[in-house]
């Protein structure tokens, strides 16, 4: 669904060129959802400008949608359903005429349009809301009726861009469900940028991670967390005396890194923990260590965007 090779876009500026993305390789398959995510500034939004035709890459091939983004992007702009960040309705404007007018724009007859919207309102929770006003919807409302404006010509790609920004938690689970619902009941594909990694981690089936303009990682959930170094074994000893103890047993655990010590608390990476526990737990006894807790803990996205880009995803505002 999007396959693009070597992509690459260079600003110029006052100080002279930029470059913003650097040779970009990424696939989208059909029926997936793919998450891309990336620090302000590593190239997300630049590189989703390019894919939906918003922006003219400085070199490199892409084909969208089935249509070759450089020689085709009406193609591309025909097959392709865009949801920005910001939104797209006029507060005084109707939601129902919103999406006839957008649909109309693509070629469908008003009849058409109208069928086709009350269907999409009845598939993400929008029923009675036809007649009214934009601005008098809430802002989950408002959210599924901009994904609804973007699928008005039915496009088999779809891009999300921050999707769920703003909302309220409950809005987002909603905004969610709706989003796997266009791929499980429409057959969509879906490209979406998040800040938010409890997104990422629920929704995508893949991820693509961009930094200084490059793709560092791409993979499911699981594949990047498992690149992270394993899980986390932390102990608390009852008697600080016998850090040495602990800390010898832990380090010869199969495949630990250097066990890291902070006070009362031991820390040590290794793969599959729960297998190990019971061997950790029965050598700490048998040199009599006594333990005031233990705990394991999975690696998280965001221990994968810290190990990748050396930031915290959550520390970044929306771009």
């Amino acid at each position: 669904m999007i396959h693009a090779r070597a992509l690459t876009r260079t600003f110029t500026t006052r100080t002279g060129p930029v470059e913003a993305v650097r040779g970009v390789d990424l696939d989208v398959e059909t029926g997936e959802i793919v998450g891309f995510l990336g620090p302000n500034g590593a190239g997300k939004t630049t590189t989703l400008r390019m894919l939906t035709t918003l922006l003219r890459p400085t070199s490199g091939q892409a084909t969208v949608a089935g249509h070759d983004l450089l020689r085709d992007p009406v193609g591309v702009r025909r097959n392709i359903g865009y949801v920005a960040q910001g939104g797209v309705t006029l507060p005084e404007a109707r939601a129902g005429e919103e999406c006839v007018d957008q649909a109309r724009l693509y070629g469908v007859s008003r009849r058409d349009a109208a069928a086709r919207g009350q269907e999409l309102f009845g598939q993400l929770d929008l029923d009675g809301l036809w007649e009214r006003k934009c601005s008098s919807l809430s802002g989950g409302q408002r959210r599924r009726l901009d994904i609804v404006i973007g699928l008005m010509h039915s496009p088999g790609l779809v891009f999300l861009d921050e999707p769920t920004t703003g909302l309220d938690p409950q809005s987002r689970a909603n905004l969610w469900d709706h989003i796997r619902r266009l791929r499980d009941d429409l057959g969509g594909t879906v490209f979406l940028t998040t800040h938010y990694l409890d997104e990422a981690d629920q929704l995508c089936d893949r991820l693509l991670v961009i930094d200084h303009g490059r793709i560092v990682a791409a993979g499911t959930k699981e594949e990047l967390k498992a690149g992270v170094g394993g899980d986390a074994v932390v102990v608390r000893l009852a008697e600080p005396g016998r850090r040495a103890d602990a800390v010898g047993v832990m380090a010869a655990l199969p495949g630990a890194d250097e066990p890291a010590v902070e006070r009362d608390q031991i820390t040590v990476h290794v793969p599959e923990a729960g297998a190990l526990l019971p061997r950790l737990l029965r050598e700490l006894d048998a040199k009599q260590v006594e333990l005031a807790g233990i705990e394991v803990r999975r690696p998280t996205l965001d221990d994968v965007f810290l190990n990748l880009t050396g930031r915290s995803l959550r520390d970044e505002p929306a771009a």
